[in-house]
């Protein structure tokens, strides 16, 4: 079954980093465009691949959003350039399945002079990224005062002599500056995007690398991901659920805290409990999630995602469903999803233990919260489901950690050369 178009991947991602940051995903968009109308005057290049192209440079300051603060814009993008960079280009190179595409983003702020000394594909693209996105920051912070002509003296030294020409073409042939200006540019970018072309396999890979974009701002929010989808993987397979209904609970559980990342940090972070304000905030999660999942997901797995904090005795949000009104991978995905809650330790508390866990999952059970059935497996197969539970998380950990620990030794190591 197709859970979701190639082409609604790209928007999923764009309008999932848009809630953290709008004008960085806005940024990624312009210079996608420009991008993509000099690649076009370049020529010689398939649609498909123009999409590709397009999709990276529309994400290739992913990185920017591991940053201290991703809304301060000048200061990642023309004084310390090297982290965000570095970062997007190893979320690219693990996580993405166009991998090959990684270096482009991880020297797109090199000067020219340097780039063409450098040994890897995709250099040309490279140079044309660099001054796409020069020419996005200098045109937005300029407007009418903008002239291409100001980076003439910086040909072959800063910018690429041939991106010049190129971005000059696209001026001629396409109008693109006065396009971006007036916010028509959109409807050929979504036009060239909607020649991705991903598999079954590239898609699951950009929905976990959708999931691992949540840990830029907390680490806890990956592992409480892998561990709610294991949770509720090993109950289904021991209830007897079959393939197909697993699979859709595994896409549900995968986003089904996508809409946290709308939350500020100061109400996720806060060193106490929340306020009633607070409480109503955080629970708008959920409308989120559904907004932006909404006509993009099969709307199985986005029911999935809508309900997973309603419970059977009527007691949950956002609609106050009861168990008539719903179905059985609802019901897994609510109890995995509280038991990662009790687990996971909060600024406010302590995580709790696995008896006290437990203990409170059996006493919500008695009062009707979840399906007696399902808590009665749970704790049946409990050893087993726990120990896949670790195991998982430590394997998707070791990939999390992997990249940080790579972040810092490539970021050592391009200090040390300039």
């Amino acid at each position: 079954m197709e859970y979701i178009h190639s082409k609604d991947i790209f928007l999923l991602m764009r309008d999932t980093l848009k809630l953290v940051d709008r004008r960085a995903m806005d940024h990624g968009s312009r210079v996608a465009y420009y991008l993509y109308k000099m690649l076009e005057c370049k020529g010689g290049y398939e649609k498909y691949e123009l999409a590709d192209f397009a999709f990276m440079a529309s994400m290739h300051d992913i990185g920017a959003y591991k940053t201290d603060n991703p809304k301060d814009m000048l200061q990642y993008e023309l004084r310390t350039s090297l982290p965000h960079s570095t970062y997007g280009y190893l979320v690219f190179k693990h996580l993405s399945p166009i991998s090959e595409l990684a270096p482009v983003i991880l020297y797109h702020h090199t000067d020219y002079a340097q780039l063409k000394t450098l040994n890897f594909g995709y250099k040309d693209i490279t140079a044309y990224l660099n001054l796409a996105e020069k020419v996005d920051i200098y045109s937005v912070a300029l407007g009418d005062k903008f002239e291409l002509s100001m980076f003439d003296k910086q040909a072959e030294k800063v910018v690429s002599r041939e991106a010049l020409r190129l971005f000059q073409k696209a001026v001629d042939d396409f109008d693109v500056l006065t396009k971006v200006r007036k916010g028509q540019y959109k409807e050929e970018l979504d036009d060239i995007i909607s020649y991705l072309i991903f598999n079954n396999d590239d898609k699951k890979k950009y929905l976990e690398m959708l999931m691992y974009c949540q840990g830029f701002r907390r680490e806890s929010a990956v592992v409480n991901t892998v561990t709610c989808m294991c949770i509720a993987e090993s109950l289904a397979q021991r209830m007897g659920v079959g393939s197909l209904d697993r699979e859709e609970m595994y896409y549900g559980a995968l986003l089904h805290d996508i809409g946290m990342v709308a939350i500020p940090n100061e109400i996720i972070d806060a060193p106490r409990p929340l306020t009633e304000d607070e409480y109503k905030k955080v629970r708008m999660h959920v409308h989120v999630a559904e907004k932006v999942l909404h006509s993009r997901m099969a709307p199985e797995v986005v029911e999935i995602v809508a309900a997973h904090h309603e419970r059977c005795d009527g007691s949950g949000y956002p609609r106050g469903l009861r168990e008539a009104q719903m179905n059985i991978r609802q019901e897994i995905v609510q109890l995995a999803d509280a038991v990662t809650a009790l687990l996971d330790k909060r600024s406010y508390r302590a995580a709790f233990t696995e008896q006290e866990m437990q203990d409170i999952i059996r006493q919500d059970s008695e009062a009707g919260k979840y399906d007696r059935v399902i808590v009665k497996t749970f704790f049946d197969y409990y050893e087993e489901i726990m120990q896949h539970m670790k195991e998982r998380v430590e394997e998707i950990l070791t990939t999390y950690r992997k990249i940080n620990r790579q972040f810092r030794q490539v970021s050592g190591k391009m200090k040390s050369n300039h």
